[in-house]
């Protein structure tokens, strides 16, 4: 069933807002911690840096009314760096490929790539885009090709 939810990004202290937000909310993790040193190697992709490796890759919670947070740690390594404005996205998980396209091409339209829709190792079709007003959405569909 296709669902929104809301990704947050930061800059090295994701462990410890999640942290927060699971005593505010009283919820237990959805997906628990997964760490960048959880990444299985990448075909032309540099190691990361040892002190980038205990960053937060992912977490998951249940707020309310059906609504989850996400976040992630932003790596300096890849020149990442938190301002106001990439530190929320809108996550869309669209039921098809073809919806996930639909909507990933009208948004991005006039707009920025961030990253192109490509298969992912966590089994998602996934990409990024900023769209044309400055807002950033995310889309993970998990329809296999």
């Amino acid at each position: 069933m296709a669902k929104v939810s809301i990704y947050l990004n930061f800059q090295g202290n994701a462990q410890e807002a999640f942290n927060f937000y699971k005593e505010v909310f009283g919820a237990d993790f959805s997906s628990p911690f997964m760490f960048m040193r959880d990444i299985p190697p990448m075909e032309g992709m540099p190691p990361l840096p040892e002190q980038e490796l205990g960053a937060v890759m992912h977490v998951a919670l249940p707020i309310l009314g059906g609504t989850e947070l996400m976040g992630t740690d932003m790596l300096e390594s890849m020149g990442h760096k938190l301002i106001v404005g990439n530190n929320t996205t809108i996550n869309l998980e669209p039921d098809t490929r073809t919806e996930t396209e639909r909507l990933f091409n009208a948004l991005s339209a006039g707009g920025s790539d961030v990253a192109p829709l490509a298969d992912q190792f966590w089994g998602a079709y996934w990409g990024c885009c900023l769209d044309k007003f400055g807002i950033r959405w995310m889309f993970n569909c998990y329809e296999k090709a």
